[in-house]
Formats: structure tokens, sequence, C-alpha cells
């Protein structure tokens, strides 16, 4: 696996859930939980995490 470099939201405090992202790999973004860096990880194309975070702007998706 290429080295991913994550980061965490700024919204994010130490305690609670959160995701990390990677966006250092052209085209593509690694999602993983923070909580369980060594575990498993999402991989999608840039324009499908684009496309991912509209829907939830727009709330067709719900969190």
């Amino acid at each position: 696996m290429p080295g991913f470099k994550y980061r965490k939201s700024s919204y994010s405090d130490e305690k609670a859930e959160c995701v990390e992202i990677a966006t250092n790999i052209p085209m593509t973004v690694a999602i993983r939980d923070s909580k369980h860096p060594t575990g498993p990880s999402l991989h999608l194309r840039s324009a499908t995490w684009t496309t991912f975070q509209a829907a939830l702007r727009e709330g067709v998706l719900q969190l």
C-alpha cells in the first residue's frame, strides 16, 4: 500500500469518534477510523469523495 498521510478534522477532539482522511495519493482519498489506525481503510476515487460530501451537504444522505 502507498504511504498514505492521514489527517484528522480540526472539529475532532481526542476523545470523540472520528475519521481520518488521506489525500496525498493522486486521484485517491483514503478513509479510516482514528481509533483503529492499523485497521482497514476505505479507498475512494477523488470524484466519488466529492460526490459523497455534496450528498451530505445537500441532505441526500444522513449520518
